[in-house]
């Protein structure tokens, strides 16, 4: 069945519609990292750093396993952005309470002002955003990120960010 306007079937306006909404989420991420980009290229930092950074800062005392689980990254990876952000003062490794071979995360002053220069921006673009859509679309916005997110992992992502 074709669209009277247009001729295209509804199977096509379908398709285009799905990739006008993945080419507006690269954009959209562009323009999201573009601000903390400038600031971690002043620090020699990438956008690894970026997540360890946030990641630690809101979960602080979090173990490097699990930091690992979230980021989905390989060890070496890690060892060698979280090496940069320790030998620079921005985060600081304790031993666990109960595991002393266990390493727990915590961003240092210098750390929490690092994240409150990459997040503010951030955070100000998306509070725009939101302001601008309304209400329902902000839910809408939520739920269309949340079905993103691999099923299997789902339900503990969310837990982690809303804390239920």
């Amino acid at each position: 069945m074709a669209d009277v306007k247009s001729g295209a079937s509804p199977l096509f306006l379908r398709e285009e519609e799905l990739r006008q909404c993945i080419e507006l989420l690269f954009f959209a991420y562009r323009d999201f990292t573009a601000g903390p980009d400038k600031i971690l290229k002043e620090y020699n930092f990438g956008r690894a750093h970026h997540r360890v950074i946030h990641f630690v800062w809101r979960n602080q005392g979090i173990s490097v396993s699990e930091l690992l689980d979230i980021l989905r990254i390989t060890k070496q990876s890690l060892s060698r952005v979280l090496n940069a952000l320790v030998e620079r003062g921005f985060i600081e490794q304790r031993p666990g309470v109960t595991d002393r071979r266990q390493r727990l995360l915590y961003l240092t002053e210098k750390g929490q002002a690092l994240e409150h220069k990459l997040s503010e921006e951030q955070r100000n673009l998306v509070a725009k955003a939101f302001r601008e859509a309304g209400g329902e679309a902000v839910a809408g916005y939520r739920q269309v990120l949340s079905g993103l997110i691999n099923e299997e992992d789902r339900e503990t992502v969310l837990k982690r960010i809303l804390g239920n």
